[in-house]
């Protein structure tokens, strides 16, 4: 997704990521890496439109990510935007190239996690096209370099009972290990910014209550189309197994909010789950 998504060039890419976390609507500052953070983050929502569009907002979930500490592993989920592969699709070997560099896959935590659930499939056709787990690599790059590892999931199946599965089975490898978990979604789609927005509150209500029910409930009474449901309900149920307590909104835009043309938005939402610490 370089050159479309976001930018084709390291140098390029390298501003327009600063330019998110400068941005009025971002955390107004850049991110400095505290190596002896707390380490209290267990996962983030962050939105994955065109870094124009949704940049700032996910900026927000990297600031704070940085002030935590430097994670050994992330996580991504993403839904599957294109209907290619299997129903849940993990890349189990490979690096994911940008213009900062490569992002190599944990081979071991993939395996681990296909053996834990019957449900996950290694299918590399599933992430071929998908850009909603790829627009997170370079945030991360940004921020961490090329110290971690990442596990990319793309859901084709969305169900609540496939997302607590998988869930229950990313707790398990979780369990020990230094890593947070990104759930990549935007919110509502094309529909005009109050209404939209008063949907997204709802269902983000229902996520800082750490309900994976209630949001799927939720998501069905309004018909809220946020694209990413299924790894939000995932990141949840993992979450509230694990002992997590505390989800935070860190920010919530429309792409209204950002071109000025409110007839017809998007919204994107940045959200920290935290652990007590140990």
């Amino acid at each position: 997704m370089a050159g479309s998504f976001y930018a084709g060039s390291e140098t390029a890419l390298r501003r327009q990521i600063e330019g998110c976390f400068t941005h009025r609507f971002g955390p107004g500052q850049l991110p400095k890496l505290d190596r002896k953070g707390p380490r209290k983050i267990f996962g983030l929502v962050c939105p994955h439109a065109g870094y124009v569009y949704s940049g700032p907002v996910a900026a927000n979930a990297y600031y704070r990510l940085s002030s935590d500490g430097p994670p050994e592993l992330f996580v991504i989920l993403g839904p599957n935007h294109y209907g290619v592969g299997s129903g849940v699709a993990v890349m189990d070997s490979g690096v994911w190239r940008t213009p900062l560099g490569d992002a190599e896959i944990d081979m071991d935590a993939a395996r681990e996690l296909v053996r834990r659930s019957g449900i996950i499939d290694i299918d590399e056709s599933a992430h071929a096209h998908e850009h909603s787990i790829e627009v997170q690599l370079p945030f991360l790059q940004y921020i961490f370099g090329s110290s971690f590892r990442f596990v990319p999931i793309c859901f084709l199946m969305q169900d609540i009972d496939t997302c607590r599965e998988v869930g229950e089975a990313l707790r398990g490898m979780l369990e020990g290990k230094n890593a947070v978990v990104i759930a990549s979604t935007d919110m509502t789609h094309y529909e005009p910014h109050m209404r939209a927005t008063e949907k997204d509150e709802k269902a983000l209500d229902a996520i800082l209550k750490l309900d994976e029910g209630l949001f799927y409930s939720i998501l069905r009474s309004y018909n809220v189309s946020a694209c990413g449901y299924g790894p939000v309900a995932t990141l949840i149920t993992a979450a509230s197994k694990s002992g997590v307590s505390k989800a935070e909104l860190l920010s919530y835009k429309t792409s209204g909010d950002i071109t000025g043309d409110k007839s017809g938005v998007v919204g994107y939402a940045a959200i920290a789950f935290e652990k007590q610490r140990t």
